[in-house]
């Protein structure tokens, strides 16, 4: 397992504004976000796609969508509306092999997105 982008944003290694973190799941603005509102959220725990998930993993993949519905609140587009978003491989259009929910918002969202 390579050492990820989003290893090196949890060990401090590349700095990162950071939104919310906890002992399980770090929330961080997306570089090259595609909306005004472009988030990233993380497990600590690396687990390169959703196919590698587990049972024993349902628990953080749940605290990652509550901390995007919080986030959203705190962020103020709650209310307008919002997408979660898990890729998953390269057709998926995953570029990182570490999940991470992207939480988009700010602006009308269209439909299919790509």
């Amino acid at each position: 397992m390579s050492n990820t982008i989003f290893q090196k944003i949890i060990k401090r290694e590349i700095p990162s504004t950071i939104l919310y973190e906890d002992n399980d799941v770090i929330a961080i603005e997306d570089i090259n976000p595609v909306s005004p509102v472009h988030a990233l959220i993380i497990p600590k725990k690396c687990i390169e796609t959703l196919n590698d998930l587990s049972e024993k993993d349902a628990t953080i993949v749940a605290k990652m969508i509550l901390v995007a519905k919080n986030l959203a609140k705190e962020l103020k587009i709650d209310q307008s509306g919002y997408r979660t978003i898990f890729n998953c491989n390269d057709d998926g259009g995953q570029t990182v092999y570490h999940i991470h929910l992207h939480l988009i918002g700010g602006r009308k969202l269209n439909w299919p997105p790509g």
